[in-house]
């Protein structure tokens, strides 16, 4: 299960709303070994796409040794879906390289009666997708 505070919840649904038509995409780190979602990093989608999503390498390699230096590590990563579900696509899944992360996906679109959005949380471990809860708390 993902728990995760109101105040992140709010910001990435925000990124994804600011972002859209194009995906939006960030981080969310927190203590290693925890797996509690502290820092929201929202990162630019070099890509700029209103279908794919890509992290700067630049921008990444900087977020990676900065996480190093402050003993983090990346509890969330999240992107958003433009017109589709908040299911993760094939190369979603081949790009998942984080097996301990929560894959959040936003979805900005109203893809089944659902709402504006949806907010779904999955762990990808070898390709295999698994859907989890989220459970949105005031405060840790």
């Amino acid at each position: 299960m993902l728990t995760i505070t109101q105040a992140l919840y709010d910001r990435i649904v925000a990124h994804a709303r600011e972002d859209h038509p194009d995906e939006a995409c960030g981080v969310v780190a927190g203590p290693v070994g925890e797996g509690r979602p502290e820092r929201f990093i929202p990162m630019l989608n070099a890509a700029r796409s209103p279908t794919f999503y890509e992290f700067d390498s630049t921008d990444l390699l900087k977020l990676y040794r900065e996480m190093d230096d402050r003993d983090e590590e990346p509890v969330i990563i999240y992107h958003s879906h433009t017109a589709t579900e908040a299911y993760p696509s094939r190369t979603d899944i081949s790009y998942a390289n984080e097996p301990g992360a929560h894959y959040v996906l936003v979805s900005t679109a109203d893809a089944d009666d659902a709402g504006p959005f949806q907010f779904r949380s999955f762990r990808i471990v070898e390709g295999e997708v698994t859907e989890e809860d989220v459970k949105v708390v005031e405060a840790y």
